[in-house]
C-alpha cells in the first residue's frame, strides 16, 4: 500500500494552483481490490474511534465540504468514507436551489447557521461556494437574489464574496469559532450520458448541470476562487482531488486520510475525571447492577 501524503493534493496558501498543470492522474495507491478495501476499512474505523473522541473532547467541531460538478462521485465518496461514523456525532446538509427565506438572507446567512456544533463532524454537500462558481458563470441567478441593482454588474460582487469566502476559513479558535474546515474539491465535466435522477431537478437545473455553462467558464471562476483563497494565513484544507481521473477508490483514500490527519492535529485527549467523579461513577455501577 502506497504512503497517501495530503500535501500532494493541496491548493496550499499563497501558491495557488494552476489547473492547466495540476496532476489529474495519480497511480493507484494500492496493488489489489483486496488491499483497498483493508485500507479504506482500517480508515473507517480510524475514524470512527477519532469522531468518539472530537465528541468526548467537546472543544472542536469538524467542516467538510465536498464541492464539485453534478456527477462527479459527492455522494459516493460521503457514503462510503464516513460509513463508519456515529450518525448522532454528525450531520449531513445538502444544498440545493435557495428558496424564499434564503434570498432574503445573504448568500453565507445559510451555511452559517447550518455549522457543525462542538464535538460534531458536519459534512456540506455543496456549499457557499456555489456563489462563486455556477452563479458567477451563469449571471442570470443572481437576478433572483434581491441585490441592490447597482450591484449587479460590478466585478466587486465576487472580488467581495471571495474575501467573505477566505474568512470563513481564517484561524480558528475554541472561543469564537471552534470548527476546522476541510474542503475537498474534484471537477469534472458533466456529459448528457451522465445526467440522472431527471425526476428531482428543474429544467433549469438540468441545462445548467449538463454541460452548458461547465467548460472553461466554470474552470476559470474556479481557478479564480482557489487563487484567491490561498492568500493570508490559511487553516482551512483544500484538496483538490480529480474523482474521475485518479479513481474513486483512490480519491475514498485519499480523502479519508486528509480527514484522519485533520483530526490528529487538534491533539484531542479525553476530559480528566476526578477521584469524587469517579467514586459517583462506581456508586452509580453498584447500584444498577442491583
Amino acid at each position: 500500500m502506497k504512503k497517501i501524503d495530503p500535501e500532494d493534493f493541496r491548493a496550499r496558501p499563497g501558491k495557488p494552483p494552476d489547473l492547466g498543470k495540476w496532476p489529474t492522474l495519480v497511480k493507484p495507491l494500492y496493488h489489489s481490490q483486496e488491499q483497498y478495501q483493508t485500507a479504506l476499512t482500517d480508515h473507517i474505523q480510524q475514524l470512527g474511534k477519532r469522531q468518539s473522541l472530537l465528541y468526548a473532547s467537546d472543544t472542536w467541531s469538524l467542516l467538510l465540504i465536498f464541492q464539485a460538478m453534478d456527477a462527479a462521485g459527492k455522494d459516493s465518496m460521503i457514503q462510503h468514507v464516513m460509513s463508519g461514523i456515529n450518525p448522532q456525532g454528525c450531520q449531513v446538509v445538502s444544498f440545493k436551489h435557495p428558496g424564499p427565506e434564503d434570498l432574503n438572507h445573504d448568500f453565507l446567512w445559510n451555511s452559517t447557521r447550518k455549522l457543525p456544533e462542538r464535538g460534531r463532524i458536519g459534512i456540506f454537500n455543496r456549499s457557499y461556494y456555489e456563489e462563486v462558481l455556477i452563479v458567477r458563470v451563469h449571471r442570470d441567478i443572481l437576478k433572483a437574489e434581491r441585490l441592490p441593482p447597482d450591484l449587479m454588474d460590478r466585478d466587486a460582487i465576487w472580488r467581495d464574496s471571495l474575501s467573505l469566502h477566505r474568512e470563513s476559513g481564517e484561524a480558528p479558535s475554541p472561543q469564537r469559532n471552534p470548527h476546522r474546515q476541510i474542503l475537498s474539491a474534484s471537477f469534472e465535466r458533466r456529459t448528457a450520458q451522465t445526467v440522472r435522477k431527471t425526476h428531482r431537478r428543474s429544467g433549469e437545473e438540468l441545462e445548467i448541470q449538463s454541460g452548458r455553462y461547465c467548460g472553461a467558464q466554470v474552470l476559470g471562476a474556479v481557478h479564480e476562487a482557489l487563487r484567491r483563497l490561498s492568500r493570508g494565513n490559511q487553516h482551512a484544507f483544500r484538496a483538490l482531488v480529480h474523482c474521475a481521473a485518479d479513481g474513486k477508490a483512490n480519491a475514498r483514500l485519499i480523502v479519508s486520510r486528509i480527514i484522519l490527519n485533520t483530526l490528529a492535529e487538534l491533539k484531542l485527549t479525553y476530559p480528566k475525571t476526578t477521584p469524587a467523579r469517579r467514586r459517583e461513577m462506581e456508586s452509580i455501577r453498584k447500584q444498577l447492577a442491583r
